[in-house]
């Protein structure tokens, strides 16, 4: 094994005022964008960016589960979209009532408006059977994965890129439409495009689906459901 290089580290110093606060701006107005989409193609090196970034997101063991399949065709995305529209009716029908009505009342995708489609997947056999950090949680590279997708959305959110994550599929007909090895999870469509506006706040809480949380009821001190005294 080749030894420790100490001069391969760099001095851990924090961000200037301005970059911390750009990075927390990123954060507070990342948005899931359904309906805001422009139409005119994202330029390649934005996309590289953005793949880029995302590439650079933690993975445990270093494992690198992720890939990454663009879609621009319109037909593959007319053949996503189909594939969205029976699942989000099978969707509906497991609420009852009003909330059936709310539901079938919200935009939950913009796959067709959205010049681009992003499908990542995670690969769980990438770095072999035994993973470092995976070998009691089977599921660190899915998570893993989770963080490519979120380092994409923060990256897009600077690049004034909207993004959506649309999960109400069937994973086997992603499959059958994009060629995917049974093997290989996948994660999550996005819908990805420059945007008109963003909502100031999650467009669920907007439209009264749901609300944040308060912070403070979620954080607990030492073991569950401790408060801080």
């Amino acid at each position: 094994m080749r030894p420790f290089d100490e001069d391969a580290m760099s001095v851990a110093s924090g961000f200037s005022l301005a970059e911390r606060e750009a990075v927390y701006h990123a954060i507070m107005t990342r948005r899931d964008v359904r309906s805001q989409f422009l139409p005119e193609p994202l330029p390649d090196d934005v996309v590289e960016r953005l793949l880029t970034a995302a590439h650079h997101a933690p993975s445990v063991g270093f494992m690198q589960p992720w890939n990454f399949i663009l879609v621009k065709s319109p037909t593959v995305r007319a053949r996503i979209r189909d594939a969205f529209a029976k699942a989000n009716e099978e969707a509906a029908l497991m609420f009852e009532g009003e909330r059936r009505q709310a539901y079938r009342s919200l935009k939950l995708e913009g796959i067709t408006e959205a010049p681009l489609g992003i499908c990542v997947t995670c690969d769980p056999t990438r770095s072999g059977s035994v993973v470092l950090g995976r070998t009691h949680n089977p599921r660190m590279d899915s998570y893993s994965t989770v963080c490519a997708i979120q380092n994409l959305w923060l990256a897009a959110r600077a690049e004034g890129v909207g993004i959506g994550w649309v999960s109400i599929f069937h994973e086997a007909d992603l499959k059958t439409i994009l060629g995917i090895p049974e093997h290989i999870e996948v994660v999550a469509w996005l819908c990805a495009g420059f945007v008109d506006r963003l909502y100031d706040q999650p467009e669920l809480s907007v439209k009264g689906w749901r609300q944040r949380l308060p912070l403070e009821e979620l954080v607990f001190h030492d073991g569950w459901g401790r408060s801080e005294r």
